[in-house]
């Protein structure tokens, strides 16, 4: 397994552009399974939705509904039904909760984290439907800083399901982005505003478009800026988003520690990157 900790190259890409990522990591038989997980938590996600004690909410006309400990958000035409974002998604499945402890993931996020032992902070689908639609520019930071006394330690693996190319709308990361911290936000009068990053403040000279195959894991900060386009394929470019932090803290939704099964030791909590 020694081989799943960070390679020296990883380590500079992780701190010059704030971001690595590891093609053919799944194969084909794991990722049908990881496929159909999805569509099966999705399912009962948009069910639950319908349920007396939901919330049912609107943010600059995007509709968003809070079942229980989790969010789901829906496309963004009037009146969709489809499901674009749920958040967290392994409380829906317990094939995507056990991925939460695969050792391609768990060993480099040991180094990312600075530490022995682990525990999830977040899990998230992005369905990307056929035609669905894109993410403005954004860090992750901004929305979870007020909530987590350890923002720098709250790393990012996302797991392509599909192929990811530009057509589909694949991820795109800012490179570099991630060395000035939490960045302001647009402050445009919109109730969403504040959590899209000011676009003077990055370059679109930096953009990295992640074209990926099916399988690839990208581990980026949760300072770095990315966001996509819309889908205008036909087919949907689904994508797992696994954020982990130090050991015995509470997950973002839920109030409780999730904790992280990991190899074990890999310097006595002093992995540096």
């Amino acid at each position: 397994m020694q081989q799943l900790c960070l390679s020296d190259d990883e380590r500079q890409q992780w701190r010059e552009h704030g971001f690595f990522t590891r093609a053919a990591q799944f194969d084909e038989a794991e990722l049908a399974a990881l496929r159909d997980a999805v569509e099966q938590a999705a399912q009962r996600a948009a069910a639950a939705t319908r349920a007396a004690h939901s919330r049912t909410y609107f943010l600059d006309r995007k509709r968003f509904v809070d079942v229980d400990q989790a969010t789901v958000q829906f496309e963004h035409n009037p009146g969709s039904e489809t499901v674009r974002v749920l958040e967290p998604v392994h409380l829906f499945d317990a094939r995507v909760d056990a991925l939460v402890d695969d050792v391609r993931l768990t060993l480099p996020m040991q180094s990312l984290v600075r530490c022995d032992t682990l525990a999830l902070w977040t899990t998230k689908l992005n369905l990307k439907s056929a035609a669905g639609s894109g993410f403005g520019w954004h860090q992750d930071s901004p929305y979870w800083m007020h909530d987590c006394p350890h923002v720098e330690q709250l790393p990012n693996v996302m797991l392509a399901l599909d192929p990811q190319c530009t057509d589909n709308g694949c991820f795109r990361i800012i490179r570099g982005s991630h060395k000035q911290g939490v960045l302001p936000g647009t402050a445009d009068g919109s109730q969403l505003g504040g959590f899209y990053t000011n676009p003077r403040c990055f370059s679109l000279q930096d953009d990295v478009p992640m074209e990926v195959a099916a399988g690839t894991l990208i581990f980026f900060h949760a300072h770095t800026v990315h966001g996509s386009q819309p889908n205008t394929s036909e087919q949907a470019r689904r994508a797992l988003i696994l954020t982990y932090q130090p050991g015995g803290y509470p997950t973002l939704k839920t109030g409780k520690v999730r904790a992280v099964c990991t190899a074990g030791s890999l310097g006595g909590g002093k992995v540096l990157v």
